[in-house]
């Protein structure tokens, strides 16, 4: 088994910015509130999720947060363009995993992400396919929009494992 590590930072910084094209997309969310700091978070044609604010701001255990999400997003979004990735360099791999950890600070204003750190570990069956993974990852790093339209920076440490 042959392991490679690559350290890649991507610092997102809030973007003025031209549209480059006529082509937009809209998402939309409902929060209907239950009770105490709960509620059900609906989008059309999916599970409904309940969500709360997190114990450490008086919220319920067990039950996602906000804060959760956030950093659920960022991690799925590398995910789903890391794959993305994969299709247009065409390759296949045999497992990808990552991990994210959101640091929340209090800062001038209040709390606020400060940092995105997403830890990913993608195998392949060949060391033709490891510089390809590798590629993959760095592409999905720079090009995620969920981490690109984030206020804080997003720092990835990724792994090709060959096996």
């Amino acid at each position: 088994m042959y392991l490679t590590q690559i350290l890649f930072l991507h610092t997102n910084r809030v973007r003025v910015g031209v549209i480059m094209s006529d082509e937009s997309h809209e998402y939309h969310v409902r929060v209907d509130w239950t009770h105490d700091r709960v509620g059900n978070m609906l989008v059309d044609g999916k599970p409904v999720i309940e969500v709360a604010s997190p114990p450490e701001f008086d919220g319920p255990e067990g039950i996602i947060s906000p804060e959760d999400l956030f950093v659920a997003a960022a991690a799925s979004c590398f995910m789903t363009t890391f794959v993305t990735f994969t299709k247009k360099l065409r390759f296949d791999y045999k497992s990808f995993s990552c991990t994210a950890k959101g640091t929340l600070e209090r800062v001038e204003k209040g709390f606020q992400f400060t940092k995105i750190q997403i830890d990913a570990t993608v195998t392949v069956e060949s060391d033709d396919m490891k510089k390809k993974a590798e590629r993959a990852l760095e592409l999905a790093g720079k090009y995620c929009l969920v981490s690109n339209s984030m206020k804080c920076p997003t720092e990835h440490e990724n792994k090709v494992v060959v096996m």
